[in-house]
């Protein structure tokens, strides 16, 4: 066997009176036929102990199952951060930046916030003064809504090769956008068209965004709240920038993810980039 120990999330339980049963990274309880394999040596080679070689045809065939169900590692170690993808630029509200840059380092990426780079909700940042500082990826994070226009410069990042990625709050609802990383993907843009085209209130979202707005006390963003927003941005940049496989629920450059402040409930919606209108014919005469 080239591999026996078992996956991270996979667990192996004995069951009393019924063997032995594997739960799985999904949560699910699925009971293991072990015929005549020794139950301590099959434990021990999903462990990563004892000879990979095959001891007998039943211990085999038990392995043999795991591996097919892609409850087996095959023993490589996670991806590393590639040192062309390190240099994240974050713009935006320090209460979610911060800790985003925590993550980030954890990570093994190199973020980096300038103090001089505007974190205004009516002044777009420039794009070519971006590029000057070539980073592999821009983030952007705003502790309230996104004003018209405010993301429509950085929306061309991917054409240049650079990751967009960015995150707003709307009162008590923050939204996690998925990934631009090429051309053709779904920019800040794409996301308000189909936000507008999907509820009946279109004019009073599209006037909640434009402002001006009265409100009763400011909702603040707690920690546990900022780390969760920060949390999900950060699995988002590193799966880009190692190439790590969607694991569950939708591709990560096309979903859109609604955050419930008040209870950290995160949903998912589908989302496709708008396709370019065609202009309108003009008329004879």
């Amino acid at each position: 066997m080239s591999r026996s120990r078992l996956v991270p999330g996979a667990e192996v339980v004995a069951v009393p009176g019924r063997g032995l049963a594997v739960r799985t990274p999904e949560g699910e309880f699925l009971s293991i036929r072990a015929g005549d394999a020794d139950e301590r040596l099959l434990l021990s080679r999903l462990t990563g102990g004892g000879t990979t070689a095959q001891a007998d045809t039943e211990l085999g065939r038990v392995i043999r199952g795991f591996e097919q169900a892609g409850f087996l590692a095959d023993g490589t170690r996670p991806a590393e951060w590639p040192a062309d993808r390190r240099h994240i630029r974050l713009i935006g509200d320090p209460v979610l930046t911060e800790p985003l840059a925590a993550h980030l380092t954890a990570s093994g990426a190199d973020p980096r916030t300038d103090p001089a780079m505007p974190t205004s909700r009516t002044s777009p940042v420039d794009v070519d003064d971006l590029l000057d500082t070539a980073p592999a990826a821009v983030v952007w994070c705003l502790d309230g809504p996104v004003p018209d226009g405010l993301w429509d410069a950085a929306d061309r990042l991917p054409e240049h090769g650079v990751a967009w990625l960015r995150c707003h709050r709307e009162g008590w609802q923050a939204y996690v956008e998925p990934v631009a990383a090429e051309p053709g993907d779904v920019t800040s843009a794409h996301i308000r068209s189909r936000r507008l085209a999907a509820t009946p209130a279109y004019r009073e979202l599209a006037a909640y965004w434009s402002g001006p707005r009265t409100c009763g006390a400011p909702v603040r963003l707690t920690v546990p709240a900022a780390t969760l927003l920060a949390a999900l941005l950060a699995d988002d940049l590193s799966r880009w920038a190692t190439g790590a496989p969607d694991t569950a629920g939708l591709p990560a450059r096309r979903r859109l993810r609604r955050v419930d402040l008040r209870t950290l409930t995160v949903t998912e919606h589908p989302v496709l980039p708008v396709p370019d209108v065609a202009p309108t014919p003009k008329k004879d005469g």
